[in-house]
């Protein structure tokens, strides 16, 4: 098969502490250096937090594998500095595109409004993707990265971590304040716990390949139920970077694995797709069965779990890596505040609390997605297809199609965090929820909203209300007022944030709102600041 992309390998390095000896204790240590691992490191590192990287290899993902990012992890990585790359390289899109038997039955569009700094999606093979954010941990003194670090035992005691590790030269300890698990699906970590880890199988098999060939499809989301080329089946066509374009096509619970990654038996399935007239190569093929499981607690003792090692969803609707990056998100600020000694350590069981609750909403939708794809029986067969065909012609039903409900933010709708509304507003950026971005200047420059919110908290003021910075213990909350720090030229901001004077919105250090109010009182704020840290 031909590659488009050369694999770099990473130097295996001895750590000072393994060639003298000596058990050396760490704030954190990140288990697997994947998109999460990785975004791990940078939000720990960019929070001031010195980090320890293991991964048991030495170069980035073979194959393609997760080539789908939506807008909110974009975001997540365009705070850590680490976006502009990604966008530039991978290839924007944001309409889908759905085809029953010789027809069109469906078109969406996941962003039809302007004023987003980042696309709704992009799509970028993974090792591009980790190739990024590897050198951008590279630029930091805060993160270690090891290849060739295998965790093979693990133990707790009080407050710290015991971790044995083999590298090529041998085995030995170290020890961390926290452990962070981001090694997959498969995840040794979670077994060394004894976590639980279920849900369900689903007794189907999908073929991936991934193709080079120059083509004038257009950038979008191309999805078959019952093709003419695929009868019975489904099939996906994605375009990625550098000319490699992303296929999936439905197997069957009987088709042979092993075979069906044979080129032989490829090349005709692609050619029955695209026509015999269209050139290309082969590039990467895999067999998949998929599972929806979660984790029974994000959080066991001080060893923590995230991505795939916590949650496992089906490919539809891209919801694994994109939910993994939120998990970090989530995550990051929190544990800064408790390893800081401002919030109590309960404050790390809000990450189960909210994370496990988006955790079973990608699960449900996942499992509803696979479930129309891959019909059970004749019944629910028969259904999916009238649904199709009412699509074709009626509006009512194009909502009911479900090819994979792309990724979206879970709210936190809740959380222990949030302060309940006192008034109404007429906007969907409630508590819990996080915040949508909006075209802003700054002296004068343009910019963007969520730029302009840091790594702390901040109080987003409209108008001239009387409003200053609050603090509970050494945890502040800063004014960002709109027409003195920020303006809202446009009135997209206030549009999207119901601002009317005196509207103050508390927004945590991961851009979700905790709080909202019609106006500023500063004993309220306050109220609302130390829920937020977990009652601190």
């Amino acid at each position: 098969m031909f590659q488009t992309y050369q694999y770099p390998e990473f130097d295996y390095q001895q750590s000072e502490e393994q060639s003298a000896g000596q058990v050396a204790r760490h704030p954190v240590v990140v288990i697997g250096a994947g998109p999460i691992g990785l975004t791990a490191a940078l939000d720990f590192a960019q929070r001031g937090i010195p980090t320890v990287v293991l991964d048991d290899n030495n170069t980035v993902s073979i194959g393609s594998r997760a080539v789908c990012y939506a807008k909110r992890p974009l975001e997540i990585w365009d705070r850590l500095g680490c976006a502009d790359r990604m966008i530039e390289k991978g290839v924007e899109w944001q309409i889908g595109k759905v085809f029953f038997k010789d027809d069109l039955a469906y078109t969406f569009d996941l962003l039809p409004e302007d004023g987003h700094k980042v696309p709704a999606f992009i799509n970028l093979q993974q090792y591009y993707l980790e190739e990024y954010m590897i050198d951008a941990c590279k630029t930091s003194n805060l993160i270690d990265l090891r290849w060739k670090h295998k965790l093979i035992n693990l133990t707790q005691e009080g407050d710290v971590v015991t971790l044995t590790v083999e590298t090529p030269d041998g085995v030995f300890q170290m020890e961390a304040d926290w452990v962070l698990a981001c090694d997959g699906a498969n995840s040794d970590t979670r077994k060394m716990v004894g976590a639980g880890f279920s849900g369900q199988f689903f007794q189907d098999r999908f073929l991936i390949a991934d193709i080079i060939m120059k083509a004038n499809f257009p950038t979008e989301r191309w999805f078959w139920f019952d093709p003419p080329f695929h009868r019975g089946q489904s099939a996906l066509l994605h375009k990625q970077c550098d000319d490699v374009w992303r296929l999936d096509f439905q197997l069957g619970w009987e088709s042979d694995p092993e075979e069906e990654k044979k080129p032989e038996k490829i090349i005709p399935r692609v050619k029955a797709m695209l026509g015999d007239d269209v050139e290309f190569e082969l590039e990467w093929a895999s067999v998949y069965q998929f599972a929806c499981r979660r984790i029974d607690k994000f959080r066991y003792g001080r060893v923590l779990f995230a991505g795939d090692a916590a949650h496992q969803v089906s490919p539809f609707g891209a919801r694994g890596a994109n939910t993994g990056v939120q998990d970090i998100d989530n995550l990051a600020w929190k544990l800064k505040l408790v390893m800081d000694g401002d919030a109590p350590e309960s404050l790390i069981d809000s990450y189960h609390e909210e994370r496990a609750f988006a955790a079973d909403d990608n699960l449900l939708n996942s499992t509803r997605s696979t479930d129309f794809i891959t019909p059970k029986n004749e019944a629910s067969r028969r259904f999916r297809d009238a649904v199709l065909d009412l699509a074709e012609v009626t509006e009512f039903a194009k909502p009911l199609v479900n090819s994979g409900r792309l990724s979206a933010p879970t709210p936190y709708q809740d959380s222990s965090l949030n302060t309940a509304d006192e008034s109404s507003f007429g906007c969907k950026v409630a508590p819990g929820t996080c915040c949508t971005d909006a075209p802003v200047e700054v002296k004068g420059k343009d910019g963007w909203f969520l730029n302009q919110i840091g790594e702390g908290f901040t109080l987003l003021v409209f108008g001239d209300e009387d409003a200053s910075d609050i603090s509970v213990g050494n945890v502040s909350a800063r004014v960002l007022r709109v027409g003195d720090d920020i303006e809202d030229a446009s009135g997209t901001l206030a549009e999207r944030y119901d601002g009317q004077p005196g509207t103050v919105y508390l927004i945590r250090p991961d851009q979700h709102v905790a709080a909202r109010w019609r106006y500023f009182n500063d004993n309220k704020v306050e109220a609302a600041l130390k829920t937020a840290i977990g009652g601190a």
